[in-house]
């Protein structure tokens, strides 16, 4: 079951990459860094005002 699962998700992903007009894939970067920022979205904090979710 798992290997038709992943061989399914794989030509589903191929077909995607076939049919799209372009790609789009960051460039590894040679130098070192510092630690990675969190792009501006700071930290997540808690499940404030969700009460009665559960």
């Amino acid at each position: 079951k798992v290997t038709r699962f992943a061989l399914q998700n794989a030509a589903s992903v191929a077909g995607l990459m076939i049919t799209t007009e372009c790609m789009v894939a960051e460039e590894a970067k040679d130098e070192l860094a510092a630690a990675p920022d969190m792009g501006g979205m700071g930290g997540m904090g808690g499940m404030g005002g969700m009460g009665g979710m559960m």
